[in-house]
């Protein structure tokens, strides 16, 4: 397959178009967390509704991702990233006319279906199209620009928060997505594998969808309904028995959207292991950090935003020289330096309690995100450069699928475990801290039913007027032991990614897979 210089024209049309495809899933992922809080308000949803909203959209982008890569592979990786770009368009603007919350998840689930074919087109194209002794460098450059267009995502969302205006997040996706559309149309040309067949895995893609939404109903329904619940249980159980048959499918199939001998590869493997566990870090401490500040710590939302600036700041800094650096030595050290270092900097941000707001940042929160940010700055390129550099180029679409979709399972599980925990790790909390308040049983269970709204917990009507700033400080200290738990699990996540990395990944440049 030819090959172009990053360099040349053809070579800068192409890292355009990605750069600016890929900027609309960053800013859609990065503001929207910000602004939750207004979301919540707006729509008048609960918390387990909030899950939900993030959940559509990473269920059907991590279940369909895989075969959004081997339909790029297939039918041309052009063409089915113009397709997903429209797509994400389509429902990013139905996301923003949403009507109620109900609506939204079905729009963002629209969303995350074009994501999928969206999202590995770009890296494909870049894997398979720019020459390989600059491909680090471009995954590297991609990064980095990405970030630069994306490191106002968070306070862009704080600031359409604050005033009331967190709809226009989804429709900023509109003219960038446009923008890639015409680039695409006129400057690159279709790129596809030639040995690629013609069928598409559909009963591997129905058992990972199925699978992955009742495993997340599970556990999203445990604070309400107990984990003993025959309904839970049942969710649970199907979706670890349908995500099961998705390995046995993937196994037998003679096409598959996930080939299992990639994994013969321990660079592979333990790339995907490592982007599991730090990712699902990731997740858990971007979301529960931006509702304590937010919710707990007093901070605006467009404060929120701007506070999350250092971590864009370092991965547009560091991510195109540590590019480099993998292209020449190697990924695997600076995979095991990388998520130690976020890991290292989710364990500071655990230990944060009751602040003064945003007159204490630089002594409380900055430090840690001083730390993750550069792990994960240190982490991004050499990652996506060891992933598609351990396969063969005909695989490029399918890697980068099936890492894409990895990230994506790691914020679903994100979502529904770590939700279901911190509900109960604040109800625990939360009972202890109302014990000795002089509350009688009527009031003691109307303080109790607002835990599940945690940081968007109310004081109940029935409380005295005498009690409700005891009250009140009860859910700040319940919802900060929460963090702390949930941010130390966020840590151990970050030094497990480490360890893969040091496990898995052999000195040198990644070889490439014979498959």
């Amino acid at each position: 397959m030819e090959t172009v210089a990053l360099g040349s024209r053809a070579g800068k049309w192409i890292m355009v178009s990605s750069i600016l495809a890929s900027s609309m899933a960053f800013i859609d992922g990065t503001a929207l967390n910000v602004v939750l809080p207004s979301l919540q308000k707006g729509l008048h949803a609960t918390l387990p509704d909030l899950f939900w909203v993030l959940n559509a959209y990473l269920l059907m982008l991590a279940s369909l991702i895989l075969i959004g890569g081997s339909l790029g592979d297939q039918l041309g990786r052009k063409r089915i990233f113009m397709l997903g770009i429209f797509v994400f368009i389509c429902g990013s603007a139905a996301c923003g006319f949403a009507p109620d919350v109900t609506w939204l998840v079905i729009f963002r689930a629209i969303q995350g279906a074009g994501g999928a074919l969206m999202i590995p087109g770009s890296l494909s194209l870049i894997s398979s199209s720019i020459q390989p002794n600059e491909r680090g460098k471009a995954i590297g450059t991609w990064t980095a620009f990405t970030t630069v267009v994306t490191i106002g995502g968070p306070a862009l969302g704080g600031a359409l928060g604050d005033a009331g205006l967190w709809r226009y997040i989804f429709f900023i996706n509109v003219p960038l997505g446009l923008a890639s559309l015409l680039v695409l149309f006129l400057w690159v040309k279709e790129n596809r594998d030639q040995q690629a067949g013609n069928k598409i895995d559909f009963a591997g893609a129905i058992s990972v969808i199925l699978g992955l939404a009742l495993f997340t109903f599970g556990f999203l329904r445990i604070p309400v309904l107990g984990d003993h619940n025959p309904g839970v249980l049942f969710s649970l159980i199907a979706g670890i028995l349908l995500l099961i048959l998705f390995v046995v499918i993937e196994y037998k199939s003679d096409h598959p959207m996930m080939p299992l001998k990639l994994f013969a590869n321990s660079t592979f493997s333990g790339t995907n292991l490592l982007t599991f566990f730090l990712y699902a870090g990731l997740g858990a401490a971007m979301l529960f950090m931006s509702l304590n500040m937010v919710q707990v710590q007093g901070y605006s939302q467009k404060a929120a935003g701007f506070s999350f600036l250092p971590f864009g700041v370092l991965m547009t800094l560091i991510a195109r020289r540590v590019g480099k650096i993998a292209d020449k030595h190697g990924p695997r050290l600076l995979l095991i330096i990388g998520p130690a270092t976020a890991g290292l900097g989710f364990l500071i941000l655990s230990f944060i309690r009751q602040t003064n707001g945003v007159s204490d940042y630089w002594r409380t929160f900055f430090p840690g995100i001083l730390a993750f940010g550069t792990g994960m700055a240190i982490t991004v390129a050499p990652l996506t450069t060891a992933v598609m550099t351990s396969v063969s180029d005909h695989f490029s679409g399918t890697a980068s699928g099936v890492n894409n979709a990895v990230s994506r399972i790691a914020g679903v599980f994100t979502n529904a475990v770590f939700g279901a925990l911190a509900v109960l790790f604040f109800t625990g909390e939360l009972q202890r801290e109302t014990s000795p308040l002089s509350l009688n049983p009527a009031q003691i269970h109307a303080v109790m039913a607002q835990a599940p709204n945690m940081g968007n917990a109310h004081v109940p009507q029935n409380i005295e007027p005498k009690n409700k700033a005891a009250i009140v400080k009860t859910y700040h200290n319940s919802f900060i032991a929460m963090y702390s738990i949930i941010l130390k699990i966020a840590a151990a996540l970050g030094f497990a990614g480490a360890l893969m990395a040091f496990i898995f990944i052999k000195p040198g440049v990644a070889p490439k897979n014979s498959a």
